[in-house]
């Protein structure tokens, strides 16, 4: 039996301990906020989407290819099913949306349900948590590790897990310190960058806060003439300082990498066909409706609280009829819902996604064990290894599955 010391009680710390414990170990879980789960409590906007349905090779799919082929061992040993069998035997029952979204039955506090599950699981195990215990560096150095510093002693262990997260929601303690302390050990690290955060725009529109930009495609591309970058199928939402939406937090760490490396900009496509398609539907619905307005026209594929703002800054007059229009009028119509500019993005906040890109090398780690290359007993899990899905429940059951990984000592 192994003393060992988990550091970070969210998702991978979590499921980390209760496994080292429930195989004998001694275990101690330090957290360095008052409870635990913190960041788990807030996911989901509070309602938690616990994991993606799915088989494992369904779920590697969402990751880059190098991601994959680092979580295809551990994801199979704990996979979507082995953690909703988990929580389903702590009575937490789940249920599966449409988009393939795992979350707890919608109640009042289904987040707070979850981490009270694995709290129970942990507390069950023998796990010795202390919360409000904050690391602030660690001891030894290669080929082994003594413990880790706290701010008033220091904490010994035959082996020590880290699952300190990343360094987005810093109010969470994920303050992403750690990595700088893994980099001056000699360990492969990679830079913090944002990931899955709202985009601001150098001209936000703060007046239509709030607005859905729904079912289409918000493209980024090298400046407004330039070439396309990348673009993701779903929904934006305007805010007061810029976008956000699935879709904003999918493209956000391509548009801050774009920004940094020259010209970049956003556009919403609400009608993903080819411009030439549309203005040909156009030019057909004028002579099949011809005092139809060019306003409800605009709004059949827009948010009706956009149309006016729309048609006033392209120069057009609400009452205009179809019938009416100049083909320089068309072309402006069709762009707007082919095009929609939303501009030039701004620097993309670190601490406001729901991952950070980044972290330990993956190449530093054996993806089996968690165990970092060269260390005989220092094991690291969740988001602080360079693994960052896309949203949807990827990232948690990612990191569910490389602490269960972690935890599995032998």
């Amino acid at each position: 039996m192994t003393s060992v010391i988990v550091v970070g009680g969210g998702a991978a710390g979590l499921v980390a301990a209760w496994r080292a414990a429930s195989l004998g170990h001694r275990v101690t879980l330090l957290e360095a906020n008052g409870r635990l789960g913190v960041k788990l409590r807030i996911s989901g906007g509070g309602k938690c989407n616990i994991t993606h349905d799915g088989p494992p090779k369904a779920l590697l799919a969402a990751f880059t290819k190098d991601q994959a082929r680092f979580l295809r061992a551990s994801l199979h040993a704990f996979g979507s099913e082995a953690v909703l069998d988990l929580l389903r035997r702590e009575g937490v029952a789940t249920y599966v949306r449409d988009n393939g979204r795992v979350f707890p039955l919608d109640r009042p506090g289904s987040a707070s349900a979850v981490v009270a599950a694995f709290e129970t699981l942990v507390h069950r195990a023998g796990v010795d948590v202390r919360t409000g215990a904050r690391v602030t560096g660690l001891l030894g150095g290669a080929p082994r590790i003594e413990g880790v510093r706290l701010e008033r002693e220091d904490v010994t262990a035959g082996g020590v897990i880290l699952a300190t997260g990343g360094a987005s929601y810093p109010e969470t303690g994920t303050r992403g310190e750690v990595l700088d302390w893994l980099k001056a050990l000699g360990v492969p690290v990679r830079p913090w960058f944002p990931a899955l955060a709202p985009i601001p725009l150098e001209i936000p529109r703060p007046a239509w806060e709030g607005v859905a930009l729904r079912d289409g495609e918000l493209r980024l591309s090298a400046g407004p003439e330039g070439r396309r970058l990348a673009a993701f199928r779903g929904d934006a939402l305007f805010t007061k300082t810029g976008i956000s939406g699935p879709a904003a937090l999918e493209l956000s760490q391509a548009a801050e990498r774009a920004r940094r490396g020259g010209p970049a900009w956003l556009t919403y496509a609400a009608v993903v066909d080819p411009p030439e398609t549309v203005d040909t539907a156009l030019q057909a619905e004028a002579r099949a409706n011809p005092r139809l307005l060019a306003g409800t026209w605009l709004g059949r594929h827009l948010p009706e609280r956009l149309v006016d703002p729309l048609l006033a800054e392209a120069g057009l007059p609400r009452d205009l009829r179809l019938k009416d229009l100049p083909k320089e009028a068309r072309r402006t119509l069709v762009a707007l819902v082919t095009a929609l500019p939303l501009g030039a993005p701004r620097p993309v906040p670190l601490a406001r996604g729901e991952v950070a890109a980044g972290g330990v090398a993956l190449s530093a780690v054996d993806p089996h064990t968690m165990a970092l290359r060269g260390w005989e007993n220092l094991r690291v899990c969740g988001e602080l290894l360079d693994l960052d899905g896309p949203v949807g429940g990827y990232n948690l059951q990612a990191a569910f599955s490389t602490g269960f990984a972690a935890g599995s000592l032998g």
